[in-house]
This record gives structure tokens, sequence and C-alpha cells, in this order.
């Protein structure tokens, strides 16, 4: 044999052998997301189900229950929430994995208090939603397997821990603080009450004979809080890589109660419409979910800076070692899952439960005073802002961290002068939008105004004898306290008379609070940034919806519709120009009856021209879902406005059947 020959074999054979040792050290996994069956607890009653999933809506694909989003169904289906549920699947394993030194079973996500047994044996119990959950089963494993899951009623695992702490109660409006789950699942002032559970991330088998070496954490960017003493208070503004940065956007809720069934092309469109809508920024809102890996890469790639809460909203917590053990286990997976995002550039420990503690009065509510009032505190000072504070510097240490949002309620005056507010005045104490000359803070995280679903949403979820104000279903679907009379009283205001609008048909007066929203938005956003310097950032509450719903977002539920005050943020958030306040409110323009045309000039373009000033230009057609270049415009006597259809193209005919609604046609309710 050849010199060469043989330097090619032991050349070969090394690369086979290092080979060998890289993937050994590596690991492969195997994915058990497939076969999954589940059935209520004792009942034997197996179904197929979906994994990653919820109960919910392997229910629903299994036709046992309707559609959780339609009518009021809600109040029907609560009865899930206090069922326990097993899911169960069969697999094989091959002798190759068998003869890894290591076998783990891991499960990305289980919600929530979940017993799982391998092959009738108890291998994990979980009790924690954010958490990764993985168990060694080497010793447990053969060729055909059989894993059972028993998920046990978080409501009721909660309540009976509730029930068991008392005279003690952790302020909430109920017994959620508890449990780590996602919060709105009990339900929000925009979102219905479905306490979920099941697989709601991947599960999979992770073989290795020596585990990876963890890669140290390299920071891609210099980011900082800047907080310093000045003329009026406190500054309050990011600086990236040493320039300080205007921060427009707005706070984002889980897109769905049933998160599983959200896809990458879900993510994409939403953030799409963050990005066209001029904003560079997000608050991951803390009474949802740490987002999935989909949802940074996007941010990372459009450029759009994260602000992300932990999750805790507007709760207390328990003060036990138990308690804080899961959450530092959660922090630490949670951090290090995502700190390798350039998007996000600040932690944040909670959302509103510091301004809840001072201001929401809660010792009164719940009989907390003396030894327990000072305990309950004492825990949330050691959660918030001892250990979380220091986990976060342990496991990044790259970026900001701050304890709570905002730093002073709303009613305090240095939240006008120092650190971040939620300025709730304008909304939920009812004052004129004008409040924002003298109430705008140094950095707004949380502010806006409400309306109503598109009218396309409202014809797929009623029926016809649904569509009155204000009909049972259309309450269901308003979940703010007190939320259409407040509603009422800024349309009293700044648009009809609330007698008038209590006369509209649904359709108007869904237009009506659209037009309401844009004006309000546009014009507290004009406000807000003329104070710039002193004000360094504006966050919309809110920028989604998880449900068709009357709500704070700028976009409906279905297909991620722009509603009319998306329009009005995009135009007030552009760097091109600084928008304007109007010089008048609605209720007080002059209109003549407008004359449009319209004419079809490309697969999905048009043009409109109108023969008389018009104000709040709504082109639509009754039931579809439209994403238009612009909408809810206003135009000159004799202008021509193109506007083009920016996703999907227009069926044949279909420019001649829009419609067009105008202010001036809400005006005429007057008469």
């Amino acid at each position: 044999m050849k010199e060469i020959d043989v330097m090619k074999i032991v050349i070969f054979t090394l690369i086979f052998l290092l080979g060998n040792v890289f993937l050994n050290a590596q690991g492969s996994n195997t994915s058990l997301n497939r076969g999954w069956e589940f059935s209520r607890q004792n009942k034997n009653d197996w179904r197929p189900a979906t994994v990653p999933g919820t109960v919910h809506t392997d229910l629903l694909k299994n036709k046992l229950i309707p559609d959780p989003y339609y009518r009021d169904n809600e109040k029907d289906l609560q009865w899930i929430g206090t069922t326990n549920w097993q899911y169960k699947t069969k697999f094989d394993i091959s002798p190759a994995v068998l003869a890894n030194k290591n076998i783990e079973l891991v499960f990305d996500g289980l919600d929530t208090y979940a017993e799982v047994y391998l092959n009738g044996k108890h291998v994990l119990s979980s009790d924690n939603m954010f958490r990764q959950w993985r168990v060694d089963v080497k010793t447990f494993l053969q060729k055909t397997n059989e894993i059972l899951i028993v998920f046990h009623s978080a409501k009721n695992r909660t309540d009976s821990i509730a029930k068991a702490s008392l005279p003690l109660i952790i302020p909430a409006e109920n017994s959620r603080p508890y449990v780590r789950k996602a919060q709105y699942h009990y339900g929000w002032d925009w979102g219905p009450t479905y306490i979920t559970c099941g697989i709601w991330k991947n599960v999979y088998i992770e073989s290795f004979n020596s585990k990876p070496v963890e890669k140290p954490f390299v920071n891609k960017r210099k980011i900082e809080l800047v907080q310093q003493p000045d003329s009026i208070g406190r500054s309050f503004y990011f600086k990236i890589d040493g320039k300080p940065v205007y921060m427009k956007g707005a706070n984002y809720i889980p897109m769905e109660l049933f998160v599983p069934r959200l896809t990458k092309n879900d993510y994409r469109k939403m953030l799409l419409r963050a990005k066209d809508a001029n904003m560079n920024m997000l608050r991951v809102w803390g009474g949802g979910i740490y987002e999935n890996d989909d949802f940074y890469d996007l941010c990372d790639s459009l450029s759009i800076y994260v602000w992300q809460d932990f999750m805790f909203a507007g709760q207390m917590v328990p003060g036990d070692e138990h308690f804080f053990n899961n959450v530092k286990e959660e922090v630490k997976y949670q951090v290090k899952r995502l700190r390798h995002h350039k998007s996000i550039i600040i932690w944040c420990g909670n959302n509103e439960v510091d301004e809840a503690w001072h201001n929401w009065g809660w010792q009164n509510q719940f009989n907390l005073h003396g030894a327990d009032s000072a305990k309950v505190w004492n825990d949330y000072v050691r959660l918030f802002r001892d250990s979380i504070a220091a986990w976060v510097k342990e496991y990044d240490g790259a970026r900001p961290y701050v304890s709570t949002s905002p730093e002073n309620g709303w009613g305090r005056a240095k939240s006008i002068t120092q650190g971040d507010s939620h300025y709730w005045g304008f909304w939920w104490g009812l004052q004129d939008v004008e409040v924002f000359e003298e109430k705008t803070g140094r950095f707004i995280s949380e502010w806006g105004m409400i309306g109503m679903p598109n009218y396309s949403s409202i014809l797929r979820f009623t029926k016809k004898e649904d569509r009155y104000l204000f009909s049972d279903v259309l309450n269901s679907h308003m979940k703010a306290g007190n939320g259409y009379n407040k509603l009422l009283s800024y349309a009293h205001r700044y648009l009809l008379d609330s007698n008038q609008c209590k006369k509209l048909t649904v359709e108007d007066f869904t237009y009506m609070s659209h037009v309401l929203q844009y004006y309000l938005l546009k014009n507290a956003i004009a406000i807000q940034r003329s104070k710039y310097p002193v004000n360094m950032g504006t966050l919309i509450w809110q920028l989604n919806d998880c449900w068709p719903v009357a709500s704070w977002s700028i976009t409906d539920y279905y297909n991620r519709t722009p509603k009319a005050a998306w329009y009005a943020v995009k135009e007030s958030f552009r760097d091109d120009k600084i928008v304007k306040r109007d010089a008048a409110r609605p209720i007080n323009m002059k209109l003549q009856k407008p004359v449009f045309t319209i004419r079809q000039t490309g697969k999905n373009s048009f043009t409109i021209k109108s023969d008389k000033d018009a104000r709040y230009v709504y082109l639509y057609q009754t039931g579809k879902d439209f994403y238009l270049s612009d909408n809810y415009f206003n135009m000159k006597a004799g202008e021509t406005k193109t506007v083009i259809l920016k996703e999907g193209a227009f069926p044949p005919a279909a420019v001649q059947s829009l419609k067009v609604k105008s202010l001036y046609d809400l005006l005429l309710k007057k008469s």
C-alpha cells in the first residue's frame, strides 16, 4: 500500500473518531411530539391530542366543545379549567440511543401542575409553566415505552393553597398569585377566563455521553438606562451603543389564549404590523408568557427593541422557599434562553405590583395590617428588589434591570418627573386627552384608549340577534370595567352626544369608536412627542389582542388587521415629520356631504377622489378584512389618493363593491 494511501486512511479514521466524540458530546434529540391521546382523568375516553397544544384546542379539534371565542361560550366552558386531564403516548427507543450514558426526558413547557409517569414509574412533578423540565430516565427506559401525564386543575390547586393560607391573603383578584402560570389565563380586562393545561411546548428524549459545555454569553451591544437627576426630577431613557434613542412603540400581550396554535407566520405578521407603524420598541407585558424564539428572532431582524417583563402582574407573591426556588429556576432558564437576543434591552421585575400595593387599597381590601402587611411587603422586596436583581446580574449582567413598572402610580406627582409612568388618568380617570400637556412623563410605558373590534370580527363571533347595543354577547366581549360608559363619556366630549351614540347600529357604533380612538391616540402622541427630550418614550397600551374583544388594541384579533388607531399611530410615529395636534375636536367640525369616486388602477391598487373635504374616510367591504396602505384618512376636495392592498389581491370587481364611510355620515346622526 502506498504511503499516501496510508495517510488518507489515518486522516479519515481520525475524522471519524473525532466526529463520534463530537456527536457523543453534543448528544441527540428524539422528538416525542407525535402519537398523543388525552382523556378526562379516570374516564378512559381517549381522543387524539396535538403536542404542543392545550386541552381546550384538543377538545375543539375533536368537536367536543364549540368555539371558545364565539358568542358567550366562555361561561359554559369553565368546567374545562376545573377538571383534571390525562395525556399519554407510546414510543420506541433505538439501541443506539439506549447505549448512551445519559438519557433525559425533556419538557420545554408543561402547563402547569403535572405528574409524569414513564412505564408506570413516577419520574417528575411540575408546577411552573415557564420552566424547562428534565429528568434522567435511563434506568426506566426500554425498547417500547409509555408516558402518562396527569394534569391537575390549576384553579382547584391554587384555590386549595389559598384556602390553606388563610387568614393571610395574597392580594389579587383570585388565587393566581400562588401559581407560576400565565396570569391572563385567569381573565383580564381585555381577555376571557380560560385556565388551560397541556404539553404546551416540545417534548423529547435527549441522549449524550458527556454534557456539552455551555458557551459563555457575549453581549452584542452596549445598553444603558440613563436615570440622572435634572432640573425636573430624574431622567429615564435608553442609550444604545452610546446614542440616546426615543422609544416609540406599544405593549405586547400574547396573541392567543391557546398559544401553541400560533405559527411563525402569525408572529411575522404581528411584528411587521409594529414595524410598519414606525415602532422601534415593544414591551412584553408581565401577565402573559415569555415568548418563543420566533418572536425574539423577528425582533432581532426587524430592529425592534424589547422591554422584557418577568411574568408577574398585579399580584403580590407568596414568601415560602419553594416558591422562591421555583422562580429562581424560572429566571435562570428564561434569562439564559433569551439573553443572546440583541433586541432585549431591559429586564423588568413586574407589572404594576409596587403601584398596586401603594395605591390600590389592598391593605384594607384584604385586611393586611401590622405583621401580615409587613410580611407581604417584605416578601415583595425580597423577590423583586433583591433576588431577581441578583439573578439577572448573575445570568446576564449586560442589561439594566428595574424592579417594577411603573416606578410611581399615575396619581402621584413623581410619576411625571421621574421613572417610567403608566398614565391612566386618561381613560381610567376619564381625563381629557389634553391632560398630557401637563402630565407627560419622562417615559410613558403604558397608556391608551379603548375601541371596538373590527365589525368584520363582530360578524364572526355574533349571531344576527346579538347585534344591538348593548347585547349580552357584546357585553361578554367587553371586559373593561364600565367600559361602554367610559367610551360613551369620551364620545360625548369629542365626537357625538352619548344619547345619540346609544341609538347607533352596532356597525356605526364600531366606526364611531374607531374614529374616537384614532383622534385621541394621534393627538396624545403629538403632545407627548412635543415634550422631547424631557419625554424619551411612549408605549401605547396595546398593540394586539388575544381574542376578538373591545379593547385598547390598535390591531384586530382576526388576521391582525389594523384598526383605525393603527393608522393614527403609524402617522404619529413617523421620523420624517412631527405630527401636529388637530385644531378642532371632531364634534365641532362642519362638513358637507362628500361624493367619492373609486377607480381600480392595478391588481391590488385603486384611487379614490372626493368632491368635498372629507374626514376619517373609511374603505371597507362588510365582513371582509383589509390591510390597506392607508385608511381612516382625510381628503381635500378634488384630491386623488392612491391606496394599495398590502396583503393579497382584490378579486374581480372587488373595487366596485367597496364601501366608503366618513365622518359626515356619523355627524348626520345629530339631526
